[in-house]
């Protein structure tokens, strides 16, 4: 998986907007200032962290992240945006921005639900740490203002969950219209199943078809350049979030029939069981790094029935329980870091 983020040029715009010398963000953030002058503004998950990091440091504004995701001008939406706002539902567009969203960069945004409740989450599969906290706020303020205008309505979250300690507590209720908690194992934002469920008076069935198209051949080509193992595995990562996905449902991803699918995984030596089991490692492995999550919402998010299926798989996969795995890791981390030369 390429770890290579696509930065809006939009965003260089909105920094601009607030006052914010982009130059000086890059800058702050250790990257080449000609990075401007690119067509495509390419960064690693690292850099990307860096040039949010700077964007906080060098705007010195707390609700920057929230600011940044207030953009009012639709002229100035991205295509994903776009997209999204043309879906016709809040649900369509939640799909479409996770579908699209490959584009970018690798990460993905997980959609999950229960009861009465859907929560978003955004994962950045190739992280070393965690992500900035104006990177968090950008992307709930980002997905729930699609949901907002959408809608034509001031749709209030169910409540917003940070891991990030206590801090400008007022700030984010006020921003987002519900209780906020702290110090949780995860970031989400967490959604009331009815207003997911709420139609778009935005949608706009002539230029969606005008838009989608656009980016469904963009993701072909972006898919196209791996193997066909790597883009089941990619569309199994994405859709494991308290399910299994069938065959079935992967090949109409890739925009294939089940027989051809299965006959061309053949031909590469693969089978869907392994795959279906190699992203699950992959993802296992991730969650268990670099999220605090329990091990039995790791187990759900892998589509697992129960705690104890994930625990035997881990066991086979890796010799170990999942949290001797994980705790054997996080050693590891230490060590380097101690280790490292000042």
């Amino acid at each position: 998986m390429a770890d290579r983020f696509r930065v809006s040029s939009t965003i260089i715009r909105r920094l601009e907007d607030l006052g914010i010398a982009p130059e000086a963000v890059l800058r702050q953030a250790g990257l080449p200032v000609s990075l401007l002058r690119q067509g495509k503004i390419l960064v690693s998950t690292e850099e990307l962290f860096a040039l949010y990091g700077a964007i906080s440091e060098v705007s010195g504004d707390p609700g920057i992240g929230l600011k940044l995701a207030a953009e009012d001008r639709v002229e100035r939406y991205d295509p994903v945006s776009i997209a999204a706002l043309y879906a016709r539902s809040f649900r369509d567009a939640l799909e479409r921005m996770a579908r699209y969203k490959q584009l970018t960069c690798p990460e993905k945004i997980l959609v999950t639900e229960e009861g009465d409740e859907c929560a978003v989450r955004f994962c950045w599969l190739l992280a070393e740490e965690a992500e900035p906290g104006v990177l968090v706020d950008l992307c709930f303020a980002w997905i729930l203002g699609i949901g907002r205008r959408g809608t034509g309505r001031a749709i209030r979250p169910k409540r917003v969950e940070f891991q990030r300690a206590e801090k400008n507590r007022e700030m984010y209720e006020a921003h987002f219209g519900c209780a906020v908690k702290f110090g949780g194992p995860e970031n989400r934002l967490v959604l009331d199943r009815a207003d997911v469920e709420r139609a778009f008076v935005t949608h706009n069935a002539d230029l969606l078809a005008i838009v989608a198209p656009q980016l469904e051949a963009e993701l072909a080509q972006h898919l196209a350049e791996k193997s066909l193992g790597e883009q089941v595995k990619g569309v199994l990562k994405r859709m494991l979030a308290g399910q299994r996905p069938a065959l079935e449902i992967v090949a109409r991803e890739l925009r294939m029939s089940t027989r051809t699918l299965q006959r061309r995984l053949t031909g590469e030596g693969a089978s869907f069981q392994q795959l279906m089991e190699e992203a699950r490692r992959e993802l296992a492995q991730h969650y268990l790094l670099h999220s605090s999550l329990e091990l039995n919402e790791t187990a759900y998010l892998l589509g697992y029935e129960d705690a104890n299926s994930f625990f035997r798989a881990f066991h086979h996969w890796e010799g170990t329980t999942p949290g001797e795995w994980r705790a054997s890791h996080a050693r590891c981390e230490v060590a380097e870091v101690e280790g490292a030369p000042a």
